[in-house]
């Protein structure tokens, strides 16, 4: 049954190398279950995400598997989930009563849009039509934008009014602990140890506990700083999901109509251009793209990415997106959907372990932010700088533009505009293909809305 699901055979592997395959992606992925609710949770119930997070990741990472065929597994994408909290909920809607609702309200929306926008091929002709040179840029921006959320959990870089960011106390627990994470991460990939990220946050926790044990890490509830240990007395802590799911407002967006539209939109590019970089450094790292550099059935991987957006947002998650770590399976091995199957299974099981990944702190998932980071910054070794400068200033200005505007739409917006606007001072208009003029004109209207202060 397997085989003929799955076509084992004619993609050279086996049920056991799926299998095994499934579990190190996972391993090397289930860090979401305790960052997401981490970032989600300044505005949100975090026990609530969780369990959103979990069932969300599975019901996409099972679509991917059967409609797709892919070994790609999918969670609430980060980045994303910091552009939900920190830019639109406590940003664009601070002053607003439960904002989440409004900013979940505009994930569905975005979502099936994106269900259609998947129908028509639209997001697959974006994927295919970006330059080379500037999706590389996009992977690479990323990396130093979910890097630097990292930093931030982690109070390694801190606010300064001076300079605007600063380097934070080595005195403190949290940066010190978050430091040793990420080197005791390094030292594991070094030696090629599986589930090295997770195992990396599992050892952070574990000096955390130690630091808590003998007063250096000392708990303070109002403050935000709550205990390392679990707290297995409330059981599961499932009934959280209550708090979360299905919490829309559309009476806010139907009265908020321009303001929510333009919320909406900055999700659905938001969405579309991380989903570009996501998927293009899953695919080139798994050598999935043909020789064109185009992804075969990319069309049915979106799809997967839309269908668990609306789940997800219905649950009470941000976006879900592809994984790189799903790179990991591959490497394993993984080579068709089975391999997502038992990664979604394994989201599943998850859920029996709740009180442990609620009680991990963001000092110890900051190390596998930061190495996750590094790994997408890797693509800007593939950027030609020696070629056209529209090409190397598109994906200098994504690269540069994400961390320092933390936002990855932002970078990629201002890529864009530049690539275009360079082509045609360079008379090479005929260069630009009409996806890209028509993903101009967009990023020429979100601007205008920014102006207007339409946002």
């Amino acid at each position: 049954m397997l085989e003929k699901l799955f076509q084992l055979k004619e993609h050279g592997t086996t049920v056991r190398t799926e299998v095994i395959a499934g579990l190190t992606t996972f391993l090397t992925m289930a860090y979401i279950l305790a960052v997401n609710p981490n970032i989600l949770g300044t505005v949100m119930d975090r026990s609530g995400v969780f369990v959103a997070t979990a069932l969300a990741s599975a019901l996409a990472t099972f679509i991917m598997a059967f409609l797709a065929n892919y070994p790609i597994a999918l969670s609430a994408g980060l980045g994303l989930n910091a552009y939900f909290a920190y830019t639109v909920c406590l940003g664009e809607l601070g002053g607003e009563a439960d904002a989440f609702t409004i900013a979940l309200t505009a994930v569905l929306v975005e979502g099936i849009i994106f269900i259609i926008l998947s129908f028509f091929k639209a997001r697959e002709a974006i994927i295919n039509g970006i330059p080379t040179n500037l999706k590389n840029g996009i992977s690479a921006g990323i990396g130093l934008f979910v890097a630097f959320i990292g930093m931030q959990n982690a109070g390694i870089i801190i606010k300064n009014d001076s300079t605007i960011v600063g380097l934070g106390s080595f005195s403190t627990p949290d940066v010190t602990l978050a430091i040793i994470g990420f080197l005791i991460i390094l030292a594991l990939v070094h030696y090629n140890v599986k589930g090295s990220v997770l195992i990396g946050i599992i050892a952070t926790w574990v000096l955390g506990m130690i630091a808590q044990a003998i007063g250096w890490y000392v708990p303070n509830p109002d403050a935000g700083v709550y205990s390392v240990f679990p707290d297995f007395s409330a059981g599961l802590q499932l009934g959280g999901l209550a708090n979360t799911a299905f919490k829309f407002n559309f009476g806010w967006a139907a009265s908020h109509l321009v303001q929510f539209i333009a919320i909406v939109f900055s999700f659905l590019y938001v969405d579309i251009f991380d989903t570009v970089g996501t998927v293009v450094g899953v695919a080139d790292k798994a050598g999935l793209l043909d020789k064109d550099g185009k992804l075969p059935r990319v069309g049915k991987v979106l799809m997967a990415d839309a269908v668990g957006t609306c789940a997800g947002a219905c649950l009470g998650t941000s976006t879900i997106t592809s994984f790189v770590e799903s790179s990991a399976g591959v490497a394993a091995g993984g080579r068709t959907g089975l391999t997502s199957l038992t990664t979604g299974i394994m989201f599943l099981v998850s859920l029996l372990l709740s009180p442990i990944f609620l009680a991990i702190p963001g000092f110890a998932t900051a190390p596998a932010l930061i190495y996750v980071g590094m790994l997408m910054v890797s693509s800007v070794k593939k950027i030609e700088f020696n070629g056209d400068v529209a090409d190397t200033a598109g994906a200098y200005m994504a690269i540069v533009m994400m961390p320092l505007a933390y936002s990855i739409a932002t970078g990629i917006m201002f890529a864009i505009m530049t690539w275009v606007i360079i082509k045609v001072v360079e008379k090479k208009a005929k260069d630009v293909s009409p996806v890209m003029w028509v993903v101009f004109a967009l990023f020429a209207l979100r601007i205008l809305t920014l102006v207007t202060n339409f946002q």
